[in-house]
């Protein structure tokens, strides 16, 4: 398996997180971010036990292909 770094938080103090990969085998994306514990916003989703949730900056959607992909062509 191969994972492509498709961009670390290039406001991040330690410059280690966050961090989104892209695995091309699998065609899946991974995101390395804070994780959320906030109790009132875990709350608001349906988590499966096998699952976590991790936020990562708005500005990080800058390195999802098909985000970038609808901000230039908004027909895709």
């Amino acid at each position: 398996m191969a994972l492509i770094k498709l961009g670390k938080d290039p406001e991040s103090p330690s410059g280690g997180s966050p961090t989104v990969y892209l695995d091309d085998e699998k065609d899946t994306y991974l995101v390395q971010g804070w994780r959320v514990e906030d109790d009132e916003r875990l709350g608001q989703m349906d988590i499966p036990g096998h699952e976590t949730v991790v936020e990562i900056p708005r500005h990080m959607v800058q390195f999802f292909q098909e985000v970038k992909k609808r901000d230039e062509d908004p027909d895709v």
